[in-house]
């Protein structure tokens, strides 16, 4: 009797080239769900031509798959305990390829946020399924490699995404940013079910929280749809905007009472009575934010204004993660209190952002992609070390909720950002652009002198006027991002002491997904 109820034992590691090459389709996996949370953003300008809309609608090309992630996420641990990790992990990676390919043939911008939506929702469980198998197939005395392994395809892929969106928007059609998914996902699906299918994890039958799932997807999408659709329709003077903030907010309160009343919630919010995982969390989510939204800001301000390509304003945002694929390894490596590795982090990101925020209409490459060096030394502490602050004391058995939660704050947090700076972002362009236009009358003199020297060139009075109206909204847009960058290094300075009020976290052994 009691060796039936002993568990079963885990079948052994793999050896030799099979290893290699089911580490290698694993990885890929993570590769691809990584690099497409980052390889549109550069592609956006010329998404939105192409399917004649508005940068700002085009935006929802980026929050909407970030927010169908985060809204799945907390279903991982359900569906590999009910499905088992290799079956999961197999159909996640072959949906996500499928909604790729439907991405990547998109006729229509509501065509296209629709299978960014089914993209983002199928890809939950690629992260957290890579790293659970290639812990699993690696030797115990080799997981350490098997960590660095993941760890780089989580850092190599924001490097290549903006590079590769830039090129292929520059010299193909902007599909191909989703279709190269599809020989990549079919490869690893195929290759982890042939390898791996006869290692499948033990099936159980759980209760799945549809209550909980329905109120979140509901608040969550409300949310996200105002904070899209708000600053076309005047905010709050629009019925539909008023009626999406209400069922927002209700739709939280709803689902905070029920999660925090139900016997097998989808979300533990019961978590954050911890101190480290309530901060801890805080500190992840606002950070992430704040870097999340500044990724896709820079190349919008690169290529709307200050004339750059896709292809080289993704050259200017890479070397912040080739830094951080360098510096990972020997971060690492500190034995060093996280609290302080997460503070130099913060420290950092300040550091580039107020660069940042000196900025003027000349300047050089260099110039611009100096902050995004130090951005790339902040990213090598940033998630590992708030992770280990988040989980420490968490007993194995709360670690999979945890993760779940960390990771839907995260993404929930990178995408409503995203919609909030391109607002402000607009908002404060416009202020600018009446200030600087308060002096430019057809009387006044310095407007005079500007249009007779633009007439000296060979421009006639209607073409100066238009050439002296792109130099203002250039000089607004350039203001209002340098305001930008200020203030998301003050967020940054701010958000340190919540590091500070966690604890000193213990050793741990846990091993959650950081990206």
């Amino acid at each position: 009797m009691s060796g039936a109820a002993a568990a079963p034992a885990a079948p052994p590691p793999l050896t030799g080239a099979g290893l290699w090459i089911t580490a290698t389709a694993l990885a890929l996996g993570t590769f691809m769900q990584v690099l497409d949370g980052t390889i549109a953003n550069v592609a956006l300008p010329t998404i939105s031509g192409n399917l004649g809309v508005s940068t700002d609608s085009g935006t929802w090309v980026i929050t909407s798959f970030a927010c169908a992630n985060g809204v799945t996420v907390p279903l991982t641990g359900w569906l590999m305990g009910r499905l088992g990790v290799v079956r999961t992990f197999t159909v996640s990676v072959l949906a996500f390829t499928v909604a790729s390919l439907l991405c990547g043939i998109a006729w229509s911008l509501p065509s296209l946020i629709a299978f960014r939506i089914l993209q983002g929702a199928v890809s939950g469980p690629m992260i957290p399924g890579s790293q659970a198998l290639l812990i699993a197939i690696f030797p115990h005395d080799k997981r350490s490699t098997a960590l660095a392994m993941w760890s780089m395809t989580t850092l190599v892929a924001p490097v290549l995404g903006p590079v590769m969106g830039g090129y292929i928007s520059d010299n193909y059609h902007w599909g191909w940013i989703f279709l190269i998914n599809v020989p990549v996902g079919i490869i690893a699906g195929l290759v982890t079910w042939r390898s791996l299918a006869s290692r499948e994890t033990p099936t159980r039958k759980l209760p799945i929280d549809t209550v909980g799932l329905f109120l979140l997807a509901f608040w969550v999408f409300s949310l996200q749809t105002m904070l899209d659709l708000g600053k076309d329709r005047d905010w709050f003077h629009n019925p539909l905007i008023v009626v999406l903030a209400i069922c927002a907010v209700i739709g939280f309160i709803a689902w905070m009472i029920w999660e925090l009343t139900d016997r097998t919630p989808a979300v533990d919010l019961t978590l954050f009575r911890r101190r480290n995982f309530g901060f801890g969390v805080l500190a992840l989510c606002l950070g992430y934010a704040v870097f999340f939204a500044n990724n896709l800001l820079l190349p919008l301000w690169l290529q709307q204004y200050m004339g750059y390509n896709a292809t080289w304003a993704g050259i200017v945002a890479a070397p912040s993660g080739a830094v951080a694929v360098m510096a990972t390894p020997f971060v690492s490596r500190l034995k060093i209190d996280p609290r302080i590795l997460a503070s130099i982090a913060f420290v950092a990101f300040a550091c580039s952002f107020f660069m940042r925020s000196h900025y003027t209409p000349d300047a050089s490459f260099w110039v611009l992609s100096a902050p995004l060096f130090l951005q790339g030394f902040a990213m090598s502490m940033f998630f590992v070390q708030l992770i280990t602050i988040s989980f420490d004391g968490l007993s194995p058995a709360e670690v999979p909720s945890a993760s779940g939660i960390s990771n839907f704050a995260r993404i929930t947090g990178g995408s409503f950002a995203a919609s909030i700076i391109t607002t402000y972002w607009d908002r404060r362009e416009a202020l600018h652009q009446t200030r600087l236009t308060e002096g430019g009358t057809l009387f006044s003199p310095i407007y005079r002198q500007a249009v007779d020297q633009l007439q000296h060139l060979g421009m006639d009075q209607l073409q100066a006027a238009g050439s002296i109206y792109r130099q203002i909204i250039n000089q607004a847009y350039l203001l209002s991002s340098l305001e930008l960058f200020w203030i998301s290094g003050w967020l940054c300075v701010v958000m340190i002491p919540a590091i500070w009020l966690c604890r000193k976290p213990a050793p741990s052994e846990h091993v959650v997904a950081a990206d």
